[in-house]
């Protein structure tokens, strides 16, 4: 036991980027309230004169939401930050360690792409911010996309270079993958972050009226995404024969449900797509698609999570890593698919349901349906709460439990 350590958070590893980007993905969800209950004629998403003019002539209720989402955004925005920030400063430390060394030679070396997941979640929760709190930013936003591409293309860089050097190094030297340790979707972890990547870089295609700037980011960010499809899709083959063999490994079960995160912001991306191909160039896509879209990816999402759950009661997850002395930075990853969850019913009901009329916005029907949205938002931000006071809280050194 390593009594210096006076904090689990002190055993760091790279899935602690997760802290972050579970922070971002809540700055989303409190958006959902503004795309979704703030009228913004005129641009694809609201905008702080939009926000402005909503705050000054709706009721209570309105109002009040607004409030909430406007406190979350900047909250969790914050916090994201201060995360990501620390993160960083930790894996700039912990590459001259020996225990790198060890990890970019092991089925572990994938962790390092949580960093570019959470660098790409970062740039589309500053851009939210901007949207939210930057009066006229829609005046110079032609001239913000292209310096948003950089970034996204930059972040690509990183997670490709690190996927090179893992796919390099597994598939040039035999035996160097411990397949019997794979019996997790951990190895999913690339494919989320090529995912992250995908949707911010299609920002811009739903946004933008720029043809060149929207065909740009239909381009890039449909090889992103399809890149992203075909990589999840042969790990998780390669995963699940190893868990049909060896079942789930405990510390990784969480890792199950990554498939709920990956579908959400692909999910995203496509609908982005297909609103840039339809004002640009004429594209077909309508209310009909979406709703197919969305009630396609809810049905997979909600399979994956069913079994997640059920793996995870089994293997008494919670009681080990969330309740007991065990902590794992990968218990981070439980915040995912129930932040994923509640984005993805917010453009199920709105972008789906309401917009094909088979509920009223705003009608009781519509509350019900919200209201499971926002139950699994707030849900995950209370496990956020409950993660940071069990990883980041100071503790006796004598009874500090190192991190997995």
């Amino acid at each position: 036991m390593n009594t210096s350590r006076h904090r689990p958070a002190d055993a760091w590893s790279p899935l602690y980027f997760l802290a972050s980007l579970g922070s971002g993905g809540l700055v989303v969800t409190f958006f959902m309230y503004l795309m979704f209950w703030v009228p913004h004629p005129g641009q694809p998403v609201p905008v702080f004169e939009d926000i402005r003019a909503a705050f000054g002539t709706g009721g209570l209720p309105q109002q009040a939401a607004i409030v909430i989402a406007v406190a979350g955004i900047a909250g969790f925005a914050f916090l994201n930050i201060k995360l990501l920030i620390w993160n960083l400063a930790r894996l700039s430390e912990f590459r001259k360690t020996d225990a790198f060394a060890q990890l970019v030679n092991s089925n572990g070396e994938t962790q390092l792409l949580a960093m570019p997941l959470a660098l790409a979640m970062s740039v589309n929760a500053g851009f939210i911010l901007g949207l939210v709190f930057v009066p006229g930013l829609w005046t110079v936003v032609e001239y913000l996309f292209p310096l948003a591409m950089l970034a996204f293309a930059f972040i690509a860089v990183v997670a490709f270079r690190r996927i090179g050097a893992f796919l390099g190094r597994v598939l040039s030297d035999g035996g160097v993958f411990d397949v019997t340790a794979n019996n997790s979707f951990a190895q999913l972890l690339p494919a989320f972050a090529l995912s992250m990547i995908a949707v911010g870089m299609s920002a811009p295609a739903s946004m933008s009226t720029l043809p060149l700037t929207v065909g740009i980011s239909l381009v890039l960010s449909i090889m992103l995404g399809v890149i992203a499809g075909l990589y999840a899709s042969v790990a998780a083959i390669v995963a699940l024969n190893s868990m049909l063999h060896h079942g789930t490994a405990r510390e990784s079960a969480p890792t199950l449900m990554v498939v709920v995160p990956i579908l959400t912001v692909l999910g995203i991306m496509t609908m982005r797509q297909e609103h840039g191909l339809h004002t640009t160039f004429d594209g077909q896509g309508g209310v009909a698609d979406t709703l197919l879209l969305t009630t396609a990816i809810l049905a997979v999402q909600l399979v994956f999570l069913v079994l997640g759950l059920l793996v995870l009661q089994r293997q008494k997850y919670a009681t080990a890593y969330l309740r007991g002395d065990g902590y794992s930075a990968g218990s981070y990853a439980l915040i995912c698919p129930g932040v994923a969850l509640s984005v993805m019913l917010h453009f199920w009901i709105n972008k789906g349901l309401v917009e094909a009329g088979l509920i009223a916005k705003f009608g009781g029907a519509y509350w019900s349906l919200t209201a499971l949205a926002i139950a699994s938002q707030f849900a995950m931000i209370g496990l956020l709460v409950l993660l940071n006071r069990r990883h980041f809280a100071r503790r006796a050194a004598d009874a500090a439990v190192p991190a997995e």
